[in-house]
């Protein structure tokens, strides 16, 4: 177990030529990074744009936000960054006057800098107090999931946000482990779920505790759930032949994307053997890529975390 340390805020930009280049960016283009981060990609945004093109960035990390204000300072004068949770971005841009935007990105998941915070809690590489919190002003933390859940809510998160096939042997444990003493850091939490694996199913994709770890952070953020509830509201945002360019990194995310896309595309409710449609619902844009995009070999090379990554694009008619 590795001993905390403070960390600078770095993040890889994962596929940020493709995302880039996906965006078909305008130079007099108002564009939004909901997932500011780092904020790589809104650099690479920002470069492009002319003065009369503006960035609204968005994170609800205050790191992130700070960290990326200092990162694109030289574009002070067309970048907007909020504190916030993208779910509120028709809130964000009603309240900046912005009704419609030429495009947005997401970079969904937990930046480098999250990860490799030991404090922040996210990992089960570092000793650290349980917490997992994007929005560190949130009241509620992974502890709170841990210890006050009862042993079939604990299951369900574990199966189905970290699609965990021991979810149930794991609840039941952690449960009997904190009748006798609450558990209070990630290197409790980690040797808990591993003690509740069979020995032989331990081996194999990275650490025992690595999805029941995932599952935890997505249920504590409402990740998959923020995703779902804002999809078409994105998309109604978008000017037409706006793009909404989303990397995800787990199948759970994917799924969630891939489905809406092509819901979007084709949202004809009326049975196949209908000749002509009468539901009267309209398509509110198209697929560009029938198939995600990919990290390059280059880039797998330089960062393992791209590995899971893949990247879908929307654009509104």
């Amino acid at each position: 177990m590795e001993s905390a340390s403070k960390t600078e805020f770095k993040h890889y930009s994962v596929m940020l030529d493709e995302t880039i280049e996906a965006l078909k960016i305008k130079p007099d283009g108002i564009y939004v990074d909901g997932t500011l981060g780092g904020g790589g990609h809104s650099e690479q945004i920002l470069a492009r744009l002319s003065g009369a093109g503006r960035l609204i960035g968005i994170d609800q990390d205050a790191d992130a936000i700070a960290a990326a204000g200092k990162r694109l300072e030289e574009y002070k004068d067309r970048l907007i960054t909020v504190k916030s949770n993208y779910e509120n971005i028709s809130e964000i841009l009603k309240e900046l006057g912005i009704g419609r935007v030429d495009g947005i990105i997401l970079d969904l998941g937990v930046s480098s800098y999250q990860l490799d915070s030991a404090e922040r809690g996210f990992s089960y590489r570092f000793e650290a107090p349980l917490d997992m919190r994007m929005d560190r002003e949130a009241t509620k933390t992974a502890y709170d999931i841990v210890n006050t859940y009862s042993e079939s809510e604990l299951k369900r998160v574990l199966s189905e946000y970290g699609e965990e096939r021991f979810a149930g042997r794991i609840a039941r444990h952690l449960v009997d482990t904190r009748d006798e003493m609450p558990v209070k850091t990630t290197a409790q939490l980690a040797e808990l779920i591993k003690e509740a694996i069979p020995a032989k199913f331990r081996q194999g994709k990275g650490h025992p505790a690595k999805q029941s770890f995932q599952a935890i952070r997505i249920e504590l953020n409402r990740e998959l759930e923020v995703l779902q509830n804002t999809l078409e509201t994105m998309v109604e945002l978008l000017t037409p032949g706006g793009r909404l360019c989303i990397i995800t990194f787990h199948s759970l995310e994917d799924r969630i994307v891939k489905t809406a896309f092509k819901r979007f595309e084709n949202p004809c409710t009326c049975p196949p053997s209908f000749p002509v449609c009468i539901c009267g619902a309209k398509s509110k844009g198209k697929v560009v890529n029938s198939k995600p995009i990919l990290p390059s070999e280059k880039e797998l090379e330089e960062n393992l975390r791209s590995a899971s990554a893949k990247l879908r694009v929307f654009e509104r008619t």
